[in-house]
């Protein structure tokens, strides 16, 4: 597990590297599909002190494997995702300002730009409200089956990420590298629609526009890039 370790060791760093968090506010995980395990940042560890030793590496019920400290306090959030989205390897959560504010607020970030596009084909998602009981019982769980719940009849894998309602973002991908350049390109596009909705708060986009930025980036036909 040491390869696994070292890569979510330094998507951690590129969270600080870009700017997504301060202090402890932000954790980055990546799972193996075929050993059933993750590796997941401690909990409360800063970022200047952290090691790839310290990264904890847990089974999918939580159990720890291999490590010597607490693992994140928002794993069990991890665990339903993984368990949710088949197709996901990494997963970010972190406190960004911009994608915060628009989690605070309980708004979806609108599609209103090709940026956006290129990256997520629809609005990002913001969750309902927690209930009561979700938040005084197994309130980390219940994030996740929450951020589950408002991806009914939505692609996880062609919108990877969402708002958590009063909380934040959280960020997936096909690897813990995926994840943070995923959650790098959010926080983006939260900062260019709440200037844009400042400009002009009734905008919208060509939904042709939308179909044809993000299916150049992915899909079958994609054709941007060179890998």
């Amino acid at each position: 597990m040491d390869e696994l370790r070292e890569k979510v060791f330094r998507a951690n760093l590129d969270l600080v590297k870009h700017g997504l968090v301060i202090f402890t506010w932000g954790n980055v995980s990546s799972i193996d599909r075929r050993r059933g395990l993750v590796a997941i940042k401690p909990s409360g560890v800063s970022y200047e002190s952290l090691k790839p030793e310290d990264i904890v590496v847990i089974d999918l019920e939580g159990n720890i494997v291999e490590g010597r400290l607490k693992p994140s306090s928002d794993t069990p959030t991890h665990l339903v995702l993984y368990k949710a989205f088949a197709g996901i390897g990494g997963v970010v959560h972190t406190h960004s300002v911009y994608a915060t504010a628009w989690a605070q607020a309980g708004r979806d970030i609108p599609c209103i730009g090709t940026t956006h596009a290129d990256y997520f084909s629809d609005d990002i998602p913001c969750t309902r409200s927690m209930t009561q009981q979700e938040i005084e019982g197994a309130y980390e769980e219940e994030t996740g089956h929450v951020i589950a719940e408002r991806f009914k009849g939505l692609n996880p894998e062609y919108i990877p990420g969402v708002l958590v309602a009063n909380h934040g973002p959280f960020a997936w991908g096909k690897d813990a590298t995926g994840a943070v350049h995923n959650a790098v390109v959010m926080e983006q596009v939260a900062r260019m629609a709440y200037l844009a909705c400042g400009i002009n708060p009734s905008l919208s986009m060509n939904p042709h526009l939308i179909t044809k930025h993000f299916y150049r980036k992915h899909g079958a036909n994609a054709y941007y890039g060179n890998s």
